[in-house]
């Protein structure tokens, strides 16, 4: 490392279940997060800020004038621009020793394959089912740990699905593809602006935690957040070992 990077990093360097290493391995990583709106980009930020060397922003929406309430990494001058470019101007402008790369298109299928193999731990910021299952399912197939947020009105939650760990439980054990959860967007039903910071904010923090390898994860755990009471719940999640994505095949007789 650089004089200026040990400078930069001192604060981090200083803490024992981080040091120097801990740090190096941030610089040698790479974090895809998806979506670049209210949880993506507190999570961008912050990341870019610890010194994550590579991150891959993919989001195909623009900016318009009713994001700027809480998405934080995007200011008045960026209305009508794509929102992971503006987010990855947004985190470089922050660090440039970083590299900080936009993917401004829709988030399906082959674009996950390809994404997913390359990152160290995705981050999931998305707003819809549809792109958590695609997510999900491209992080099962490729044993990547995906961190996975959402939030609505004054909720907000926060799991990991660490894939490396034959025993984890994926996204679809919690929510079934096709199942009967609701699904609630902010353009319908409002959201608490600092909401979406501490969800973010949060998935950045359990990003940074499994890329250093230090403290415990939320693998096998789904945290809930009552913004408007400031309560914090945690629930145990388990494999379901009858899931269509991530359940061991049958050994052949």
């Amino acid at each position: 490392m650089t004089d200026d990077q040990l400078l930069r990093y001192s604060r981090h360097i200083l803490l024992p279940e981080i040091g120097l290493e801990g740090q190096e391995r941030l610089a040698n990583s790479h974090a895809l997060i998806i979506g670049a709106g209210g949880l993506g980009s507190p999570a961008a930020l912050y990341l870019a800020s610890s010194g994550v060397g590579k991150i891959t922003l993919c989001d195909d929406d623009n900016v318009d004038l009713t994001n700027l309430q809480r998405q934080i990494a995007h200011q008045t001058a960026a209305l009508g621009q794509n929102k992971a470019e503006s987010a990855a101007r947004a985190a470089h402008a922050l660090n440039p020793t970083i590299n900080a790369m936009a993917l401004p298109q829709r988030a399906d299928d082959a674009l996950l394959r390809t994404q997913v193999a390359l990152a160290d731990v995705v981050i999931d910021a998305s707003d819809n089912f549809a792109t958590r299952h695609a997510v999900n399912r491209a992080c099962v197939a490729a044993r990547k740990p995906l961190v996975s947020g959402a939030a609505v009105r004054f909720d907000g939650q926060v799991a990991v699905f660490d894939l490396r760990q034959d025993d984890a439980p994926c996204y679809h054990c919690l929510f079934p593809e096709g199942g009967d959860a609701d699904e609630m967007r902010c353009a319908e039903n409002g959201v608490f602006a600092p909401l979406v910071g501490i969800i973010g904010s949060t998935q950045a923090a359990e990003a940074l935690k499994l890329i250093v390898a230090c403290g415990t994860s939320l693998n096998g755990k789904l945290l809930l957040l009552d913004s408007l009471a400031m309560e914090w719940r945690t629930l145990r999640l388990k494999r379901d070992p009858a899931c269509a994505v991530c359940a061991m095949p049958a050994p052949r007789a």
